[in-house]
C-alpha cells in the first residue's frame, strides 16, 4: 500500500510538470492584460490581434506550406522505404532511412547547412531547403509506420494476388495500398505534426526572410512573453494534438508500440 501511494504520487508530480505549464500558457492566452504576472480579466483580444498580426500570419502561411509539401513528399518516399524494407529486407537501407530519426536535431541540422552551403553556395538557404530538410527527418517516421503495418499481415494474401494473375502494380495498387493505408495516412499526420513543429532544424536551414511559427514565436519571445504569445502557442498545440489524435485513431497498434 506505500509503494503503491508513492508511486501515485510520483506519476502525479511527473504528469504535473508536462502538463501544468501547457494549462498556464492557455489560461493566460486569455488574460486582458499585457503582463503575465496575474490574471486581470477574461478576454478574446490577443486572438484578434493574431488575425491582424501580417508576421504572424505570413509565418503561419510558410508553416503550413512547408508542413504539407514535406509531408507528402515524406508520406511518399517513406511508404516505399517501409514496403521495401519489409519485403526485401536490404541491408543498408534501414541505416539510411531511420538516422535521421535517431540522429539529434542540432546534430541534423548544421549537417544540412553545411552541405546546403557547401554544395548550393552561401545564398542557397531558402524555404526549398526548409522542405528539403524537413522531408529528410520525417521518410524514417513514415517508414517506420508503414513497415510496421506490414509487419502484422499475413503474406498468404500477396502470394494470392498474385496467384490470380495480379502483377505487381495491381497488387500494390489494389491489395498492398488498401490495407496500409491507415498507416500511411497516419505518418502523413505524424510528419505534418512533427514538420510543423520543428525549430531547431528550421532554425539551421531557413533563408533570410523566410520565417515559421516557432521562428517567429521565438522571435516575441526574446523580447517578452507576451498574452499573443501564448494564443499562438495555444492554437499550435491545438493543431499538433489534433494531428496526434488522428493518427492515434488511424493507427494505434504501430503509434502505441505494439506494431
Amino acid at each position: 500500500m506505500r509503494r503503491s501511494w508513492w508511486l501515485w504520487s510520483a506519476s502525479l508530480a511527473a504528469y504535473a510538470f508536462l502538463y501544468v505549464p501547457l494549462a498556464v500558457v492557455i489560461l493566460f492566452s486569455f488574460n486582458d492584460s499585457k503582463l503575465n504576472a496575474e490574471w486581470v480579466g477574461f478576454t478574446f483580444a490577443w486572438y484578434e490581434a493574431l488575425v491582424a498580426d501580417g508576421a504572424m500570419l505570413g509565418a503561419a502561411r510558410n508553416s503550413l506550406f512547408i508542413a504539407f509539401t514535406a509531408s507528402v513528399a515524406a508520406t511518399a518516399l517513406g511508404t516505399m522505404a517501409g514496403i521495401a524494407m519489409h519485403r526485401y529486407k536490404p541491408k543498408f537501407l534501414p541505416f539510411m532511412v531511420l538516422t535521421p530519426v535517431a540522429m539529434p536535431e542540432i546534430l541534423l541540422g548544421v549537417s544540412l547547412l553545411v552541405f546546403f552551403i557547401s554544395v548550393f553556395g552561401e545564398h542557397s538557404l531558402s524555404l526549398a531547403t526548409v522542405i528539403t530538410a524537413h522531408t529528410t527527418f520525417c521518410i524514417g517516421f513514415v517508414a517506420i509506420i508503414v513497415r510496421a503495418r506490414l509487419a502484422g499481415m499475413d503474406e498468404s494474401i500477396f502470394e494470392a494476388a498474385r496467384d490470380l494473375g495480379a502483377t505487381p502494380w495491381q497488387t500494390f495498387r489494389l491489395v498492398t495500398l488498401p490495407l496500409i493505408l491507415p498507416g500511411v495516412i497516419a505518418g502523413a499526420l505524424m510528419s505534418f505534426t512533427l514538420s510543423i513543429d520543428d525549430f531547431v532544424i528550421t532554425f539551421f536551414t531557413t533563408g533570410v526572410g523566410v520565417s515559421t511559427l516557432p521562428l517567429q514565436i521565438y522571435t516575441m519571445i526574446k523580447v517578452a512573453v507576451t498574452p499573443e504569445v501564448n494564443a499562438v502557442s495555444t492554437l499550435l498545440m491545438a493543431l499538433t494534438l489534433t494531428m496526434i489524435v488522428l493518427a492515434s485513431r488511424l493507427a494505434p497498434d504501430v503509434l502505441r508500440g505494439r506494431g
